[in-house]
């Protein structure tokens, strides 16, 4: 893997777990999530995200449920703590330092 596709991977990572802790219920399909790392520039495939969220299930970032053709993916405590910067999981971006 070369280094932007290092970084990008990462940032993406950061911007499911975000994205997921901003919801109510703390989950979104991957569709939607697709959709979320679009607006930061990521273009990727359906498939891309659901190898994403698997490495992040794998981690414990994240659970993960079939839903016909998309995932369900649900924050985890361990996500969460990665996003409000109480513990650092290695491969997935640090978040800044809110303002």
């Amino acid at each position: 893997m070369n280094l932007m596709d290092r970084l990008i991977r990462e940032e993406a990572r950061l911007i499911i777990l975000r994205a997921l802790d901003e919801q109510a219920d703390r989950r979104l399909n991957s569709e939607l999530l697709r959709l979320a790392l679009e607006s930061f520039g990521i273009t990727k495939t359906r498939e891309w995200v659901h190898e994403e969220l698997r490495w992040l299930a794998d981690l414990g970032a994240v659970a993960v449920v079939e839903a016909g053709t998309v995932r369900v993916a649900s924050l985890t405590s361990k996500g969460a703590d990665h996003v409000a910067r109480r513990i650092v999981i290695e491969g997935v971006k640090r978040p800044s330092p809110e303002a």
